[in-house]
């Protein structure tokens, strides 16, 4: 038996990490990609120069919230705070986010220089400050802040590897700082580490405790997800929580994706594929929000920045597609309600095969199944048995379209050929 989760809170996790109308986006385009797509989020900051009523735009015609930041280099706790309650008084804010990545965009504050292979001090001074000032405004107090990403860099132990230091954890920084509400990671589904495609890889990339992936031990093999970042840092090993608190830890993704390489097997049909078991995989393994590099190509950028949803002239890849048709099948607009359970068994299933139950408020459930041997291409057959007979099922291919593939009546149980396509099975 298991527990449904709601279908919307599901749907609300889906971001992506866009420009709007800078770096050669045009806002009315992203209107139109946004709506295409069924997300509900966008990476954000001020640091693109985006305009906030670019943004109170974007949500008025879509109703799109935003994750709002300091990002590359940012040190401007005061505009933060500006643009969010603009953000906030609209209904249109989601979180704050502090520094991206210091690693590679050191930031000056108070004077001093901040990450890269300086101290982190500056960096950490940062976001605790933002964090006082988020919390100590009336306003905004409500509003979750998520941690700088890539802390896994700091050089020196300034204890960013926790969302607030506990005691006697040695670093330098004092006991009791809080940093944040949220773990953020950029644990991108694929690494220098490992081979460009493997067949797990967005199951493990999502995996909170995994410090090496199976078969590629030896090789040092690894994603840079929760542990490395907040477990045991992956530069200097400064240690963090403890496994079974990483399993719980609060925690959301704010860049991940794949670029094209059909060189190495990474085409439109994989990227799109990939892209959907990030998210369902995202969600199953409690990240609570995830956005996916990036809306539309980048074109301000050298080398090969095939991330999109989007080519540079909007034209949809695959990705658009799927993610469009998953977000259609499984719109709900209903009001609010307590999930059910539901009772069955999967005959069959092994370690690339993944589940994720989900309700509409009306009642029905949605059960995605799918299996993720993207590298194997190797297809698994499975049976679902149910504790009672339904009425009615019906059986969607994401890859598909939006209609059913099949429709069953009075059955207890069904069997499937999973490929790499998520599969739902209505139950009504």
């Amino acid at each position: 038996m298991a527990e449904a989760k709601k279908i919307v809170d599901f749907i609300d996790s889906l971001g992506v990490n866009s420009a709007i109308s800078k770096r050669g986006e045009i806002l009315e385009k992203t209107i139109e990609c946004v709506k295409y797509l069924g997300i509900k989020w966008i990476r954000s900051g001020y640091e693109s120069n985006v305009p906030v009523e670019d943004l109170i735009e974007l949500n008025r015609k879509t109703g799109i919230k935003f994750s709002y930041g300091l990002l590359s280099g940012g040190n401007d706790i005061a505009r933060v705070i500006k643009g969010g309650k603009q953000l906030a008084a609209i209904g249109s804010l989601l979180a704050f986010e502090g520094p991206n990545e210091p690693n590679n965009w050191p930031v000056e504050y108070k004077g001093k220089t901040g990450g890269k292979n300086y101290s982190w001090i500056p960096v950490a001074e940062l976001q605790r400050d933002l964090y006082i000032a988020v919390k100590s405004d009336p306003e905004l107090k409500k509003y979750p802040v998520w941690n700088l990403s890539e802390g896994g860099a700091e050089v020196d132990n300034v204890g960013l590897q926790f969302l607030r230091i506990p005691e006697a954890a040695g670093t330098v920084m004092p006991e009791g700082t809080q940093y944040a509400d949220y773990a953020n990671c950029h644990n991108y589904a694929c690494h220098p580490t490992l081979p460009p495609l493997i067949d797990n890889q967005a199951w493990y990339a999502a995996d909170p405790v995994i410090k090496a992936v199976p078969g590629y031990e030896d090789t040092g093999g690894h994603f840079d997800g929760l542990y490395k970042n907040y477990g045991e840092t992956w530069l200097k090993k400064f240690k963090g929580y403890r496994e079974e608190e990483l399993e719980v830890l609060p925690r959301v993704t704010t860049e991940t994706g794949i670029t094209l390489n059909e060189g190495k097997g990474i085409t439109e049909e994989i990227q799109g594929l990939l892209y959907l078991h990030i998210y369902l995989s995202q969600f199953s393994r409690n990240w609570r929000y995830t956005s996916i590099y990036i809306l539309r190509d980048r074109t301000d950028e050298t080398g090969n920045q095939t991330f999109g949803f989007y080519r540079p002239d909007y034209t949809a890849r695959k990705a658009a597609h799927y993610l469009h048709n998953l977000t259609k099948i499984l719109e709900d607009k209903g009001k609010e309600f307590i999930p059910d359970r539901l009772e069955y068994i999967i005959e069959g299933k092994n370690e690339y095969v993944h589940e994720l139950l989900l309700q509409k408020s009306g009642g029905n459930f949605y059960l995605i199944i799918w299996n993720e041997r993207l590298k194997s291409n190797i297809e698994d057959q499975v049976e679902i048995k149910f504790s009672k007979r339904y009425e009615k099922m019906k059986i969607y291919d994401v890859v598909k379209g939006t209609e059913p593939v099949e429709i069953l009546k009075g059955i207890d149980k069904v069997k499937l050929k999973l490929k790499n396509s998520p599969l739902i099975i209505e139950i009504t």
